[in-house]
């Protein structure tokens, strides 16, 4: 297990957090003292990646370009890294900037049963001579098979290594067992994990990755991200080093950061919120909170309900507009009668 990377997505999905409201005095301090704390890489940029600053999903404070720039001048020890959703971003408008600014590190990512959409993304980021990894989403969603076959795809088209995305933080941990060994034990790359909160198995769950054949963990500062929030990554550091297993991560240092720039950043504490744990309940990602709020009130349904509906649904990120529809139907449903959601439907 000492063999483990560790990738930092802070300044990426806690963009989730706040609203896409980083602002460059935050990366700067941010990377200015992460860079040296044994991290793999620092993520930067938009919640949902390169690109993807838009009304649907959240508009950013700062462009692409000015969040990189202020990262790359910062980091000098640790690769800079960025997020890549195909359909949000492209290769003209949006990775070649970022690799002409300085990006070391590329997650191309997609739905976890549609990888044949990332192909060019990793063959044009390896083709520039820089790294590229594959990140399958949503992986809940899929067999442990379904997701082997996604993987070798990847893995083909020449990506360095797979990180499965726990988005709706809806796995438990004999599920992320099961699928991380599947993918370890038949891959020729590096397999790892990118876990969520909601139903309080973050760090447990990057923990069984781990055990499981794991090599790079995905996870934020103090929590930082979207809904409940991730694998908090000192937390994981602290228990590594209780079970006396070397990380490379300066665990001090760490929680130093949390603590004195994390926090200030925070709008309010990562918590465990009711509409965190349904969301985990009803597989769907945290990310549609915001937008399923705003349509409750407005329609003035249940957010809960919209939650369950949009698990049936099997929706998945960039579909946030079907909130408004789902609302829309649950208060014409409440008008003809009472509603009765049974949540067995779905587990």
């Amino acid at each position: 297990m000492t063999n483990v990377v560790f990738f930092d997505s802070t300044l990426r999905d806690g963009s989730h957090a706040v609203g896409h409201k980083i602002s460059s005095d935050n990366i700067r301090n941010y990377c200015r003292q992460a860079d040296d704390a044994g991290l793999y890489t620092i993520i930067v940029g938009h919640g949902n990646g390169l690109g993807a600053s838009s009304l649907q999903v959240g508009l950013s404070a700062l462009s692409d370009q000015e969040m990189l720039t202020a990262a790359r001048q910062e980091l000098k020890k640790t690769k800079l890294g960025v997020f890549l959703i195909p359909g949000f971003g492209t290769i003209k408008n949006d990775l070649a900037p970022a690799l002409d600014i300085g990006a070391d590190l590329v997650c191309v990512a997609s739905h976890c049963t549609e990888a044949d959409v990332t192909r060019q993304h990793i063959e044009y980021v390896r083709n520039r001579g820089k790294d590229a990894y594959g990140v399958l989403m949503m992986c809940h969603m899929a067999s442990a098979q379904c997701l082997l076959e996604e993987a070798r795809k990847m893995q083909e088209y020449g990506a360095m290594g797979v990180i499965m995305m726990d988005s709706a933080g809806a796995s438990t941990q004999d599920v992320v067992f099961e699928k991380v060994k599947l993918l370890a034990d038949n891959l020729n790359i590096k397999v790892g994990f990118h876990a969520h909160n909601n139903l309080s198995l973050a760090v447990a769950n990057s923990y069984t990755a781990i055990k499981a054949g794991a090599v790079i963990i995905d996870g934020t500062l103090r929590g930082f991200g979207a809904g409940a929030g991730n694998c908090q990554l000192e937390v994981l550091a602290g228990l590594l080093y209780k079970l006396g297993i070397q990380t490379g991560l300066d665990f001090y240092k760490l929680m130093d950061i949390s603590e004195n720039i994390i926090s200030k950043m925070m709008k309010k504490s990562q918590e465990i919120t009711s509409l965190s744990l349904i969301s985990g309940l009803a597989g769907v990602f945290s990310g549609f909170a915001p937008h399923v709020q705003k349509a409750a009130e407005r329609y003035g349904v249940d957010p809960r309900d919209i939650f369950i509906e949009l698990g049936k649904r099997k929706v998945v990120a960039g579909q946030e507009d079907f909130t408004v529809d789902i609302a829309v139907y649950l208060a014409n449903k409440k008008d003809s009668g009472r509603m009765n959601y049974q949540l067995e439907s779905l587990l």
